[in-house]
């Protein structure tokens, strides 16, 4: 979805000749990021700027903020826009919505509906109602989403496609897409003009129920409006519902209208053909673009390596992934390790551990620590092959580190169900206790379901739990009535 911060976004300006006893030396941003995109060293950095005392221009805080935005570095952003408010850097409503959205992230809905709620009344326009609409529609309130979306019409807000746009992206998260022409009637009602996202969601939406031909005449109703051209994400969107649908021909030829639709060479949009031609299997066309890209971009960001090294693992050219990663490697400013995990992950699926592990040991000597996913990718690899010792300490490393933006990481309940169906075939009951324990570090509502396995393992192993009656009220759990009859047997 077109973010409604990406809207309010501030150029970069030239900072001149200023004092570095009261301000940095180079623009806050940059020093934010001196050391690369690494969440750790982001976090240091921000944290060092503001026991500095030093300021910064408002210009840098917003340049700051969107930047750190963009790569889901909300916690730190959080920290960030709090203390120069604190420090009496005024607020505009567009700062505000901004905030607001920084909330939702780091603490929450409730923390951002406390947020919206305390504003000043004159604060509560179109642009932070959107704000809190939009974090509804992201963490999927569908009930609260459309109560707002009815207040803003009450309060006669002009509104724009952008609420329609978020209420139509939550109903096709939510399964809904038969919902969204309502909603495209709505915005033609009260000639709301439509923008290139809400046909790339219309289109998406056509999609989901297999209705191409559909797809095929918003396109057309859009050529014809004449008011909305079409860019490089609109054919993006339509070149992957072709891929999806399986339409290699029209895709390629879509793929090449998008080519055509880059003449401002996005590089967002170089890595979209790069991932679509892999999606259809043409590795010279990846490699064409991928030379396209270089050229435009000679120093060619990290994330530009990491999307192009995944593709061609994705189309089992392994070598050619090698030598890329090699190029990256040679000219990076930065290790990246979610750059090395792509290999990892390679390495690992071919059963190539002593290679996963040494590229891995080769990127920490680089100054680039494992992080959540490379024990993840590693847990993953111990599991298939019924190493439960080395899985768990996997499972505990990425527990303990946690995930980039701040979060907790914690494993999928396909990979919890695994490890405790193998400790109650195994009948280990201390095996399981251990496992929870780790899970408990990053949660600690584990649910009925672990809860229930483990009471099983207890009965497996034929061993008693004094307490765990009192263990399982605690923890507030509802056992189902077979959870009931274990829980009789043990306690």
């Amino acid at each position: 979805m077109t973010s409604f911060i990406q809207k309010f976004s501030l150029k970069t300006k030239n900072i001149g000749k200023r004092s570095t006893k009261k301000y940095l030396e180079d623009a806050l941003y940059k020093n934010l990021f001196k050391e690369g995109g690494e969440e750790n060293h982001i976090r240091k950095n921000v944290n060092e700027f503001l026991k500095s005392h030093k300021s910064a221009y408002k210009w840098e805080v917003g340049k700051s903020l969107k930047v750190l935005r963009q790569r889901k570095l909300y916690a730190p952003a959080l920290k960030l826009s709090e203390t120069m408010e604190k420090r009496g850097m005024n607020k505009t409503i567009n700062d505000q919505a901004i905030h607001l959205d920084l909330v939702a992230k780091s603490k929450g809905i409730e923390a951002a509906e406390s947020y919206f709620l305390n504003l000043p009344e004159t604060s509560k326009d179109l642009v932070t109602y959107c704000a809190l609409l939009n974090c509804y529609c992201k963490e999927l309130i569908t009930e609260k989403a459309e109560a707002l979306m009815e207040k803003m019409k009450q309060l006669n807000l002009s509104l724009s496609s952008m609420p329609y746009n978020s209420l139509m992206t939550l109903y096709t998260k939510t399964g809904h897409p038969e919902k969204i022409p309502a909603i495209i009637q709505e915005m033609k009602a009260n000639d709301v003009m439509p923008d290139s996202y809400t046909y790339n969601v219309w289109m998406r939406a056509l999609s989901s129920v297999n209705d191409i031909s559909g797809v095929e005449r918003v396109i057309d109703e859009m050529k014809r409006d004449g008011r909305v051209a079409g860019d490089w994400t609109t054919y993006s969107n339509l070149a992957s519902i072709y891929v999806d649908a399986g339409l290699t021909d029209k895709a390629v030829k879509t793929l090449k209208e998008l080519e055509k639709k880059n003449a401002c060479r996005n590089i967002t949009a170089y890595q979209f053909l790069i991932t679509l031609y892999g999606r259809v299997g043409n590795l010279l066309e990846v490699y064409r673009v991928w030379r396209s890209l270089r050229l435009a971009f000679p120093r060619t960001a990290n994330i530009s390596y990491l999307n192009m090294i995944q593709v061609l693992v994705n189309l089992n050219d392994l070598p050619g992934a090698e030598k890329c990663f090699k190029e990256w490697e040679s000219g990076c400013p930065t290790y990246d390790i979610r750059v090395a995990n792509v290999l990892v992950g390679a390495y690992t699926k071919q059963g190539s551990l002593e290679k996963a592990e040494e590229l891995k040991e080769q990127a920490r000597r680089s100054g680039a620590k494992p992080n959540a996913k490379t024990w993840e990718i590693f847990m993953d690899y111990y599991l298939q092959n019924g190493d439960i010792k080395s899985a768990i300490d996997s499972v505990d490393k990425a527990v303990s580190i946690g995930r980039g933006d701040g979060g907790k990481w914690f494993p999928s309940s396909a990979i919890v169900t695994k490890f405790m169906s193998h400790y109650e075939q195994n009948k280990d009951v201390a095996g399981a206790e251990h496992f929870m324990e780790i899970l408990k570090k990053a949660k600690d509502d584990l649910g009925v379901d672990i809860f229930e396995s483990l009471l099983r393992t207890y009965i497996a192993s034929e061993k008693t739990s004094p307490i765990m009656r009192r263990r399982i009220k605690m923890e507030n759990i509802e056992l189902s009535d077979e959870g009931k009859r274990l829980l009789d047997a043990i306690s």
